[in-house]
């Protein structure tokens, strides 16, 4: 990659960034296409957000992603945020559209075009989400549209009272769990939370209780223990992989107008976890 004085610079805003594997996936895509572009991860301290929202206009970035802890706290500092973005709550990509920053959200899309390209159909399915974070958000979105109903769960009642403030106000097929006690009836279980990031973390609920054809995801993009777990009770399973992906590649597309080279952003990852 030549970086010159023309080039294009986009990035990642989180903090941490350093684990991030996104800066070899889009920055082979850039290549592969001869496009002068480069990615950067950028480690943003939660204290100075603002400033570094504001630097993508006085910098003239072509625009960012956005990770944890920023995705629901950015918004206010934006100038728009697409439909999608503002029913979720979250932004994970910004495109400085002729200095104006406008906010999107492509985790939800990227996880259903990973569930597609492994033949995982929800379509009138009862799906069981567990976590009310952002993700949990992002994929509740799409999620709603095709299952016959969405159930979530949180330790955290008041994220999930949240969840089900904003969505219930679009779809009827939302609802809340008190406790993960029936994990068996569940044709299709997703984990949104972190549990399995860290060495020895718990897992997200009882696996025993599982049985042979269940579907089990991770938005996690490596294989956790409860993938695992999941795999020798019979079940079918999906690490987070490609979500993490597909919305690299539809965040591409938004800023370079290009379609991405899906297959070459592929290799990059699977490179970079090896």
């Amino acid at each position: 990659m030549n970086i010159s004085g023309t080039t294009k610079i986009t990035g990642l805003f989180g903090y941490p960034v350093e684990h991030s594997l996104s800066p070899s996936m889009h920055n082979a895509a850039f290549t592969a296409l001869g496009l002068d572009y480069c990615y950067v991860a950028f480690p943003v301290h939660p204290d100075h957000l603002e400033e570094a929202i504001k630097a993508i206009w006085a910098l003239n970035l072509c625009g960012v992603n956005v990770t944890i802890p920023h995705k629901e706290r950015v918004i206010p500092f934006l100038d728009e945020i697409s439909k999608e973005a503002s029913v979720i709550g979250a932004v994970n990509t910004i495109v400085n559209s002729n200095n104006r920053l406008v906010g999107h959200n492509t985790d939800g899309r990227g996880f259903m075009q990973s569930l597609s390209e492994h033949s995982i159909s929800v379509e009138d399915k009862q799906v069981l989400i567990i976590g009310a974070g952002g993700a949990s958000r992002a994929i509740s979105y799409y999620l709603c549209q095709k299952a016959n109903r969405l159930f979530l769960y949180d330790i955290d009642k008041e994220k999930v009272e949240r969840v089900l403030y904003d969505f219930t106000k679009i779809f009827n097929n939302i609802m809340a769990i008190d406790e993960i006690d029936k994990i068996e009836r569940f044709p299709i279980i997703i984990n949104a939370t972190p549990l399995g990031l860290k060495e020895g973390d718990p897992l997200p609920f009882n696996t025993a209780l599982l049985k042979p054809g269940q579907t089990v995801c991770d938005l996690i993009y490596k294989t956790t223990k409860l993938l695992e777990e999941a795999s020798k009770k019979g079940c079918i399973t999906l690490n987070g992989l490609g979500m993490l992906l597909w919305q690299g590649a539809f965040a591409f597309e938004l800023w370079t107008g290009k379609k991405p080279p899906v297959d070459i952003m592929q290799d990059a990852l699977f490179r970079s976890l090896t």
